[in-house]
């Protein structure tokens, strides 16, 4: 049984909340202390088709018929709702992603912002005029483009960002006038849904928003393939990325995968900056970010100043209790997660790399870890390591560090620290990244932005401007004048 003062909710389908009667049960945990906080019922092959269908039917009956008016006004009183309850969703972001609690609350800054992106790009999706007479025959006829929204769109998202991810696919999914079914990761439900309550209270017509509850292995399949669905957006690792791929067949598909993002600090760069970018990037939710800073490329005239001035940072930051205001480093989502984490420092020691500080684990908190000496070979530094480590790599040209940071089948942010102009737009060019940023970290990431993956890093593209496109179809009208 849920304790008293916990939540406890089931799957939303056309605007009714499910049962938990016939349905399996699913604990959301503290990651911090393994308290419980909420209990979920999970939904049934049965309810997932269920919802589809529904959201397929308001769709067609209502949600298509809304005018840009209506949906913009819809997000923005979404947003100012969130804006009035920021500090509930802030703590039960802490709670159930063990967050600090600094971390969420921009968490939830970022997610208002997102819906008033939204609400602004619900009244600006435009098409365009074509000229008809640049064709031999088009003489005396108009040609006009618009975008129209595609149907269901199948949202799937994950738990690191599970308040501002989500955002990320059900508003532009809703300023571009589709429905959504959305599946969102099981450690992290809570937020999800108090989210979807508010936008039952800014008056999204009933249906067109559905939440389905549950495991992926369980819920995935049944949601992608389903003829219905027209879209499918998901955030999430790559093995299951391009399954989906594989599964949604004809279906339009965005995916945002996992990333093993190089930063660069050239012998002229601010190396203040750079740390200070640095411990920011390669820290914040504890590493648990595609676009963490992992791989750091220091030329070797400054890797043994710039060391220690980051080594001097990270040894200052604080661990513990994400509610604390001063943590800075909270547990990961998982003991699980930490302890293979620690499995990956082990072995990159066994192999000859050396720590300079970090590298324990107390439960699921990992101490923030600086690995030196590391070789492209081991796991920290090939692989995505999603976790609160960063391994310090020299570099002697321009030419070199290109190939090292290019040495990878991912690919969504880079960065780049100097201060010569023309190094910096020629590694911006030579950088297999689908985003370079110069003079700040990988992880930056504003929520108006083109955001997505090249490479096994995903398709597609999100911010909202970009997830509107995504999410409708161009309609061709051609006008004959006589």
């Amino acid at each position: 049984m849920t304790n008293k003062g916990t939540h406890y909710f089931g799957s939303f389908i056309n605007g009714i909340e499910k049962s938990k009667e016939g349905r399996d049960e699913i604990e959301v945990l503290n990651p911090y202390n393994n308290e419980l906080i909420g209990e979920i019922s999970c939904a049934t092959i049965d309810d997932v088709n269920e919802a589809v269908e529904n959201a397929d039917d308001v769709f067609h009956e209502s949600m298509k018929k809304v005018p840009a008016y209506k949906r913009s006004e819809i997000l923005r009183k979404t947003a100012d709702l969130l804006e009035s309850r920021s500090e509930e969703f802030t703590k039960l972001l802490s709670l159930e992603a063990g967050k600090p609690i600094g971390e969420s609350r921009g968490e939830v800054a970022r997610a208002i912002q997102v819906l008033r992106f939204s609400s602004e790009g619900a009244k600006s999706i435009y098409g365009e005029q074509i000229p008809m007479d640049s064709a031999v025959g088009g003489e005396n006829q108009i040609g006009i483009t618009k975008r129209v929204p595609l149907g269901v769109v199948a949202a799937i998202t994950p738990f690191n960002f599970p308040l501002n991810l989500v955002l990320h696919k059900v508003a532009p999914a809703i300023a571009a006038g589709n429905t959504i079914v959305l599946k969102p990761a099981e450690k992290t439900p809570l937020s999800p849904v108090l989210l979807y309550k508010l936008f039952e209270e800014a008056g999204l017509p009933k249906g067109a928003f559905n939440i389905v509850m549950g495991t992926g292995q369980e819920l995935v399949k049944p949601l992608v393939t389903h003829s219905k669905v027209k879209k499918v957006t998901f955030t999430g690792s790559g093995v299951v990325g391009w399954k989906i791929n594989e599964m949604a067949k004809k279906k339009k598909v965005t995916l945002e995968l996992g990333a093993n993002a190089p930063n660069i600090i050239f012998e002229d760069g601010d190396l203040d900056v750079a740390v200070n970018a640095i411990v920011m990037g390669g820290f914040t939710y504890a590493g648990q970010t595609c676009v963490s800073a992992q791989r750091i490329y220091v030329h070797q005239e400054v890797h043994d100043q710039f060391k220690e001035k980051l080594v001097k940072k990270i040894k200052a930051l604080k661990t513990g209790d994400p509610l604390d205001e001063s943590t800075n480093v909270g547990p990961m989502i998982t003991e699980d997660a930490a302890v293979r984490a620690e499995s990956w420092i082990k072995e990159a020691v066994d192999q000859g790399a050396n720590v300079l500080t970090g590298g324990k684990r107390d439960g699921g908190i990992l101490e923030p870890t600086v690995i030196d000496d590391a070789n492209p070979e081991m796991k920290v530094v090939c692989a995505e390591v999603f976790a609160p480590i960063v391994s310090i790599l020299p570099f002697k040209s321009e030419e070199e560090v290109i190939e090292y940071a290019n040495d990878t089948d991912l690919g969504i942010h880079a960065a780049v620290f100097t201060c010569d102009i023309n190094r910096a737009m020629r590694l911006a060019d030579s950088l297999e990244a689908s985003g370079v940023w110069i003079n700040d970290v990988s992880t930056r990431r504003y929520d108006h932005i083109p955001y997505g993956g090249i490479k096994n890093s995903g398709i597609g593209k999100e911010g909202v401007k970009y997830a509107i496109e995504e999410m409708t179809d161009i309609k061709f009208i051609g006008i004959k004048l006589y």
